[in-house]
């Protein structure tokens, strides 16, 4: 089979552009329902009636008025916005470099081993992997968003810059969990978007994707990641949600939750992350990908 055309290129400020706009428009809508799966993740004790649920969601504000309760859902908003945006701006216009660099160095290997749209497909998921790897390098503000959203406590009053400066290099604990569950979650997101683009929607150029075209894609590239990297995922906010002075490491959990909690304990949060974090996941992949090539034709 003749090699496939190379997607059309765009440019690094219609990379950011896109990324980060597309990361505003999530956060402000999806940030309440990322605080509520991250709660869910954290919780340890089982839940059998909806006044236990509205515990754990809700936490201290669950006696609350309705008002207050929805209040209680948008906490480490500041954390939440430099985190996402950034993240947004690093792996949405990060990959399609990470996937230059593969095509000019390692294309004719792909399709050699794997055929020509086989091969572009796995190259784009080879980059975003590479780029979910290092994505651990945003792993600080991630970690003050979810104490933030799971364990508020463990602030105690101190600001962002305190807190920086006397926990250090402890923001970055548990930061090999996070990089062994960015690495086949993002394999999954961008290849199974990729996959999605090319043997479902037929495109030879990844970019031409319409808007619909793009959540088709989206949605089979997210539902893989959260599905591959859910039990990573617990393991690592369990590892951030501890105190700051009370940290507990990835296999102490791991043991800990196959004795009291089952096996099952590693997919906990995975429906509400499918039915939630889901459609934020495809909410912003889509929109990326679609801004992304518009800005660079406005450009």
């Amino acid at each position: 089979m003749a090699p496939i055309s190379n997607d059309t290129k765009t440019s690094g400020t219609a990379r950011i552009l896109g990324s980060a706009t597309a990361a505003v428009a999530e956060l402000a809508v999806f940030h309440p329902v990322d605080t509520i799966s991250k709660r869910l993740m954290s919780n340890q004790t089982k839940v059998t009636n909806l006044h236990q649920l509205n515990a754990v969601i809700f936490k201290d504000a669950a006696q609350k008025p309705i008002g207050a309760r929805l209040l209680s859902l948008f906490p480490g908003l500041g954390y939440a916005a430099g985190y996402k945006i950034l993240q947004r701006v690093y792996k949405y216009g990060g990959q399609p470099v990470a996937n230059d660099f593969l095509t000019k160095n390692f294309k004719e290997s792909y399709e050699n081993m794997f055929g020509a749209r086989t091969g572009k497909a796995l190259m784009s998921a080879t980059a975003g992997s590479m780029i979910g790897i290092g994505e651990i390098v945003l792993l600080p503000l991630d970690v003050l968003k979810i104490k933030r959203q799971t364990n508020p406590e463990a602030f105690r009053g101190r600001g962002f810059l305190k807190i920086i400066q006397d926990e250090g290099m402890g923001l970055y604990r548990g930061w090999q969990w996070t990089a062994a569950r960015n690495a086949p979650g993002s394999f999954a997101l961008f290849g199974g978007s990729a996959f999605a683009k090319e043997y479902i929607i037929g495109l030879k150029d990844y970019s031409q994707a319409t808007w619909s075209q793009n959540i088709v894609a989206s949605i089979c590239g997210a539902s893989a990641s959260l599905i591959v990297s859910a039990p990573l995922d617990v393991i690592k906010t369990r590892i951030q949600n501890k105190n700051f002075e009370n940290p507990e490491g990835g296999f102490t959990i791991i043991k800990n939750m196959v004795r009291t909690e089952g096996p099952t304990a590693f997919f906990k949060g995975l429906t509400p992350k499918l039915l939630t974090t889901g459609p934020k996941l495809v909410f912003s992949f889509a929109l990326a990908q679609t801004l992304i090539p518009a800005f660079d034709r406005i450009l």
